[in-house]
């Protein structure tokens, strides 16, 4: 698997000029106050940043590790306001200061368990209470091209199944549903949506919508 450098190097090569297209479901956010502190987590290039600002949402803010896609945002959008996150795990947020935090197609950017419930704990812990955390991600194909790459991957490297490489040498993951939900079992389940979505690579996938609630 790629180790953190290896990821890097996607991100700031191949992977910054991909386009991502997990839709924004604004009757999940309509309860949300204009001032609301929002954070696209893992935003790339701005897109669901700009989405938001667009329709009014007046304290949005996008950080992702890669200084390639940030670049790629500011200079298209240079009134948003993206930071490149330079230590993933940690948030430079304190304790209970935002309101809403977005994680599209993320999780299946992070292949690793561990690693997943630590980003999910980081988030929790940057939300205010009743604060929403709005997952968008990808679900595990039945197709044979899927299940292929996911065998092979989980004998050769001993991965949760479901972990492959794509075709220009990214890592990702798509995900047991049932997996997803326990990974947020810490949160309130508010809403649950089945999405059909082009991956970075374009590729029709099913993927999942979840709407969680800190208690």
């Amino acid at each position: 698997m790629n180790g953190p450098g290896g990821k890097a190097a996607y991100w700031n090569g191949p992977g910054a000029t991909k386009t991502f297209t997990h839709p924004v479901h604004h009757p999940w956010l309509a309860g949300v106050g204009q001032d609301a502190r929002i954070l696209d987590h893992g935003c790339g290039y701005g897109r669901v940043t700009a989405e938001l600002q667009d329709r009014g949402f007046r304290r949005v803010s996008g950080v992702d590790p890669s200084p390639r896609l940030i670049e790629r945002g500011r200079s298209a959008r240079p009134d948003l306001c993206l930071e490149v996150l330079h230590t993933p795990s940690v948030l430079p947020h304190a304790s209970a200061s935002l309101d809403v935090v977005l994680l599209f197609a993320v999780l299946t950017c992070v292949p690793d368990d561990a690693a997943q419930r630590a980003l999910i704990a980081e988030l929790v812990r940057v939300l205010a209470p009743g604060g929403l955390l709005y997952v968008s991600d990808l679900l595990l194909q039945d197709d044979e091209r899927n299940r292929d790459r996911y065998t092979a991957h989980a004998r050769g490297f001993g991965t949760p199944y479901g972990v492959f490489t794509t075709e220009d040498g990214a890592v990702c993951r798509h995900h047991d549903l049932a997996g997803l939900r326990a990974l947020l079992a810490g949160l309130d389940p508010v809403a649950e949506r089945r999405i059909d979505v082009l991956t970075m690579n374009g590729h029709r996938t099913q993927g999942i919508q979840l709407l969680t609630r800190k208690p």
